[in-house]
Formats: structure tokens, sequence, C-alpha cells
């Protein structure tokens, strides 16, 4: 029972599962969600004091501050892999410790705001250079180290329309837990 509760908490709106089939319908609808994650996030986050910032969203988990701050690191990889992909036959992306940088002094006590409005940008350029994949582009792939695989890019604008909404879930789940409005 507590290695369930544990996975809920991990992925409150459950682990990424690919479609059968990347259509224009779901690349049109994921590319959506990327746009709109800015804007949901700071929703989400903009009236919560300082404590609430610094709250994890489980035991062992990043607090909402880190989070916040991994989302823009997370995607500004994506936004490079991209490119990288874009301008090379398969390339080897960097790979990069998440767990390191997020406990770098940055994550831990930066201000929310920059990173608030860096991901506005960002995620206007992510929206727009995917908007404008054509069906070659979107098959084409980098190879990740971790992993030792192959993603195409069509593949990976679902996984980071999900990682939105996963991180999303762990902050608006823990305000419902802790009764904050």
């Amino acid at each position: 029972m507590e290695n369930l509760q544990l996975e809920r908490l991990r992925y409150p709106i459950g682990k990424f599962i690919a479609p059968n089939e990347y259509s224009k319908m779901y690349l049109e609808q994921q590319i959506a969600e990327i746009a709109t994650f800015p804007e949901k996030l700071k929703n989400v986050v903009s009236h919560l004091t300082v404590e609430q910032l610094d709250t994890a969203y489980r035991e062992g988990g990043w607090t909402v501050r880190q989070v916040i701050h991994h989302c823009a690191e997370s995607h500004m990889n994506c936004y490079i892999r991209i490119k990288w992909t874009l301008t090379e036959d398969k390339p080897v992306i960097k790979y990069y410790h998440e767990d390191l940088w997020s406990a770098l002094e940055d994550s831990l006590t930066m201000p929310i705001e920059p990173t608030l409005s860096l991901l506005e940008g960002l995620h206007f350029r992510l929206a727009y250079i995917m908007k404008n994949l054509s069906e070659t582009d979107l098959e084409k792939s980098f190879i990740h180290p971790e992993h030792a695989n192959e993603f195409k890019l069509k593949e990976i604008i679902g996984t980071y329309a999900w990682h939105g909404q996963h991180h999303i879930a762990h902050i608006t789940e823990l305000k419902t837990r802790n009764g904050w409005s």
C-alpha cells in the first residue's frame, strides 16, 4: 500500500504513455499544452508564500521552488535537443543530472519570477518551432545516452507536454493536501 501511495505522489497523473499514432491532431493538442504551460504554472504558483514555495511536494521530493526551476531547466534542454536534431544527423545529446542541478543554490533559493518569465519566452519558442516541424522533421531523432535509445522529435512533443502537466499536478495536489487556496 505504501508503494502505491508513493507512486501516486511521484506520478500524480501517471507515467507518460506514448500514443499508438502521432496524428496531426494529437501533436497539435500537445503543442497547445506546451504553449499554455507557463500561464498555467504561473496561475498555480504566483500567490504562494516563501514557506509554501519551500515545501516539498512529497517526502524526499523537491520543493515547489525546485520544481519550477527544474521545469525551466528541463525544457531548455528540450529546446536545445530539438535544435541539435534539426541541424545534425542523430546527435548524441548531453545528459544532465537534474537531481544535482536542483540541489544548486539557484534552484534552492532564487525567486521564481525570473524563471516564470523565462518559461514564457521559452515556451513561445518551443511551440513555434514545434508547430513548424515538417513530417520529415518529426521523424528526425537524437540519441539519449542515459537510455541508450533514439527519440524522434514527434515523441518528445508528447513527453514534454506530459512533463509540464506532471509537475503542475505535483503542485496542485500539494496545495489541496495542505488546504492552500
